[in-house]
């Protein structure tokens, strides 16, 4: 292959981009202001901000000590934001979007859950209104108040006032009962002596008492696994691979929209009557792409590093790989869209559509975790995916040469195949 026509293609069609001041903006300052956009909503706990609550509003109408124990166990709760307005107030907060869920506590809610908790009393309801396009804020919602709810009627009916008194009130009322079966009504009757022993105990002298009824029995540690003990994730790497990734393939697709200009204008029927193989013409091509597509991933992650401080925590080597196999993965995909498009309109439109539906699917916008899980195996055919988790891998996770490996081969078995059907149905004449 003769190395000089192949030199000067690659040549021309960097002065030409380059020559384009609008194509520069779109591939390096647009990932480069999106990045950073995404990396600031999902840089996780390592970032130096605080972290955002949900903001719930409480409106407590029982006033009992049990519901003034919830509430105060929800204001205190760190995931929480809590506000106590009326129910109108809060029925339009939750309406107009400023709040998540509103938490309304019915009268009498106190007595019913105490006697519900012990005996066959009806269990009473707690209403929640809520923002429809906030669904997991509800159920965590959910989740947090179940652990107050049962701490405090727990805690009054192993201990407080109203908990002795409801046990002295319903130890004759379970004795006569009809609708309890006798085994049953026996462990309930022991139960509450039991209970009526606890409350009858003197408290020792100097003893400071003790918080009774149930609580979580178990302390959570947690531990994020990056790419070491003292290494915070930094949401800015995946945000910046995605959004690199993303607009070198809308450059690499506009490259081939220029090549079906090219072959209206006649310019590629002149090329083949010049002594360059087309062999040489489309490795030109696909090499110029491949350039311009590592420089704007190169570009973009220079400037997550000196800004964000994004570091590559694992193989250096691994990142370059990814890099380099994307850029020829993206590049090919280029000469495919100039191979296969009848013409540079309808082409525009159906690349955009196709590179748009990779980038989601590839976990650039949003993690894949959130897909269904037919969704997540089905990802695992696009290329877009394995260059995020190829460059998620040897940046802020930290893993060796092993990690990008995969990454590296299934992209260039992408980029063997989009070249070997773009060569094959690659039209040199316009119809």
């Amino acid at each position: 292959m003769p190395v000089i026509p192949l030199l000067a293609m690659i040549r021309k069609d960097l002065l030409l981009f380059f020559s384009d001041r609008r194509s520069v903006i779109v591939s390096f300052v647009v990932p480069i202001a999106i990045g950073a956009f995404f990396g600031s909503i999902f840089s996780g706990p390592g970032s130096n901000a605080e972290p955002a609550k949900i903001a719930i509003a409480v409106i407590d109408q029982d006033a009992s000590l049990i519901s003034k124990a919830i509430v105060a166990g929800l204001q205190s709760d760190r995931n929480l934001k809590v506000a106590t307005p009326t129910e109108a107030e809060a029925r339009d907060a939750v309406k107009r979007g400023r709040t998540a869920v509103g938490v309304i506590i019915p009268k009498d809610f106190g007595d019913a859950a105490g006697k519900a908790f012990f005996g066959d009393g009806a269990k009473p309801d707690v209403n929640l209104v809520y923002d429809p396009s906030r669904n997991t804020e509800l159920a965590m919602v959910r989740g947090i108040m179940t652990q107050h709810i049962m701490e405090a009627v727990s805690r009054e009916m192993f201990g407080g006032a109203m908990g002795k008194q409801y046990v002295e009130k319903s130890l004759p009322g379970i004795k006569a009962s009809k609708t309890i079966p006798d085994a049953q009504k026996q462990v309930l009757v022991q139960m509450l002596r039991s209970i009526q022993t606890v409350y009858n105990q003197p408290a020792a002298s100097g003893a400071s008492p003790r918080p009774q009824g149930l609580t979580m029995p178990y302390h959570v540690h947690e531990e994020a696994m990056t790419a070491g003990s003292n290494i915070a994730y930094n949401g800015y790497a995946h945000s910046f691979a995605g959004m690199g990734i993303q607009f070198l393939l809308f450059a690499m697709a506009n490259l081939g929209i220029e090549m079906l200009l090219e072959r209206q204008r006649g310019l590629w029927k002149r090329l083949r009557s010049a002594p360059v193989s087309r062999f040489t013409l489309l490795t030109g091509k696909a090499a110029s792409g491949s350039i311009l597509s590592f420089l704007i991933l190169a570009v973009c992650f220079a400037f997550a590093m000196v800004v964000f401080k994004v570091r590559i925590q694992g193989s250096v080597v691994g990142f370059l790989g990814v890099c380099v196999a994307c850029s020829m993965m993206a590049s090919s995909f280029g000469l495919l869209v100039a191979a296969l498009g009848n013409s540079p309109a309808t082409a525009r439109g159906v690349t955009t559509l196709a590179v748009l539906m990779m980038v989601m699917l590839g976990g650039a916008w949003v993690p894949t975790f959130i897909f269904p899980a037919w969704l997540q195996q089905f990802t695992l055919i696009v290329p877009v995916r394995w260059a995020v988790d190829g460059l998620d891998a040897t940046t802020w996770r930290g893993v060796g040469l092993t990690g990008a490996l995969a990454p590296i081969g299934v992209l260039l078995g992408f980029a063997a195949a989009f070249g070997a059907l773009a060569a094959n149905r690659f039209k040199w004449e316009e119809a």
